[in-house]
């Protein structure tokens, strides 16, 4: 399955995978809103074989089929980065 990688220019670390290039009409405004105008990164080809580093690519994949895109979000702050 392809998928349009684009990051967030607001929200560091945030993703948002599209299954059509440049269908942004298919993300939720607000949610399009808060992540500001979205940079392109990367045209991805996804296979359940090949793992992502953050994401569960069953999910990812399932998520575009079913909605059109899918947000990676930033991985959750350690407690030490929190208490700091």
């Amino acid at each position: 399955m392809r998928s349009f990688v684009y990051k967030s220019v607001r929200k560091p670390d945030t993703y948002l995978y599209l299954r059509d290039e440049g269908s942004f009409d298919v993300v939720p405004g607000d949610l399009l809103e808060r992540l500001g105008p979205p940079k392109f990164v990367i045209e991805l080809l996804l296979d359940t074989s090949r793992p992502l580093a953050r994401e569960n690519v069953a999910t990812v994949m399932s998520n575009l089929s079913a909605n059109g895109w899918h947000l990676q979000l930033p991985p959750a702050a350690s407690e030490s980065d929190r208490l700091a």
